[in-house]
């Protein structure tokens, strides 16, 4: 569980117990019963982070809601929506590896996170990740019941695929954005845990390289064998 667990759901259960105490058993059992909601909402599982070149891993545990083609800084690219539910783990872990270029608050609203319109008019943190591949993009968004978006990181921090790097409170949305070049492999309505389920696989500017330096080795020993190159 992480830290914010005990600040929320200490204060029910101590009232719970003096309730107990005073014999007010009805109010002692909901307060009870609020404090092990509030430790289970905070629960911090450990995951086992795919290792495979190019995954790119969901930042949150919930439902896929939304995978639409859609902009970002004029390059097209796709979105991919999850819907964290109050009963989901709300810890938000890293996509990729790469390091964090922009970090950016965004105030906003608090529609409900289902409605597509939450990713652009809520609050929301907006992280731009720099990774071997090239940039996507990544969101922790409020909801209507979720309030707050807390990040655990900074622009130019360094963070590995499926760290842990902050949590929105009580409900809510998050959603990762990469180049059009990324293969989908989620589908919409599908379950999928943070930093174990794999959305997509990306390899971009990594995969590119890598491709023209097999392509110019070929071409090189092309060239050496017909003996136009000594």
């Amino acid at each position: 569980m992480v830290k914010e667990g005990y600040y929320f759901g200490v204060p029910p259960l101590a009232l719970g117990g003096v309730c107990f105490f005073l014999h007010w058993y009805v109010a002692a059992a909901v307060l009870v019963f609020l404090a092990l909601f509030v430790f289970s909402f905070f629960r911090d599982p450990e995951r086992v982070i795919p290792s495979e070149p190019g995954a790119v891993v969901s930042p949150g545990d919930g439902r896929v809601v939304v995978v639409t083609d859609e902009e970002s800084a004029g390059r097209p690219g796709k979105r991919i929506s999850i819907f964290l539910a109050v009963w989901n783990v709300h810890v938000n872990r890293s996509p990729a590896t790469g390091t964090i270029t922009k970090l950016e608050y965004r105030p906003g609203k608090f529609l409900a996170a289902m409605r597509e319109r939450a990713s652009v008019e809520n609050e929301q943190n907006v992280f731009t990740l720099s990774t071997d591949a090239g940039e996507l993009v990544f969101k922790q968004i409020a909801g209507w019941i979720a309030r707050r978006v807390v990040s655990w990181k900074k622009q130019g921090d360094k963070v590995a695929r499926g760290e842990r790097i902050g949590l929105v409170r009580f409900g809510s949305r998050v959603d990762v954005w990469v180049p059009k070049e990324a293969e989908i492999l989620v589908r919409l309505g599908e379950n999928v845990k943070g930093g174990a389920s794999v959305l997509a696989r990306w390899t971009g500017k990594a995969a590119t390289s890598k491709l023209s330096e097999t392509s110019a080795a070929e071409t090189d020993a092309n060239l050496t064998a017909t003996g136009k190159r000594s």
